[in-house]
């Protein structure tokens, strides 16, 4: 079985797999661009090749860049285990589900959509 990596480009509208992870050192005025963190940071941004490889910094500033080839990272275990606990989360019974409208006739909790059986029609 393939399983592919969840984690996409953080650019608007880009949705190309991520391979670097873009860092800011603010008092330093530097914009590092390495390879991609085993786990996403609220701090940090996740970037294609492409994006990695263009991005520009305000004058004044300077980009440290991974020198190497980025290289998009083998899925690991643990992002089978996350996927299947937030699965399991999504269909525990006890929880309530809160009906968001959302034109579609589905329920809403977190970040994951709860859509009616078809068999229970």
């Amino acid at each position: 079985m393939i399983v592919r990596s969840v984690r996409r480009c953080s650019r608007t509208g880009c949705v190309n797999p991520a391979v670097a992870t873009l860092t800011y050192a603010y008092a330093d005025s530097t914009a590092v661009v390495g390879p991609l963190a085993t786990s996403s940071e609220p701090h940090s941004y996740d970037l294609c090749e492409e994006h990695a490889m263009r991005l520009t910094v305000p004058r004044g500033w300077e980009v440290v860049r991974h020198a190497g080839e980025f290289v998009a990272p083998e899925p690991s275990v643990d992002d089978l285990t996350a996927l299947a606990e937030a699965v399991r989360e999504a269909g525990r019974a006890d929880l309530p589900v809160e009906p968001v409208d959302t034109g579609q006739g589905a329920g809403r909790r977190g970040h994951l959509r709860v859509l009616p059986d078809p068999a229970e029609d």
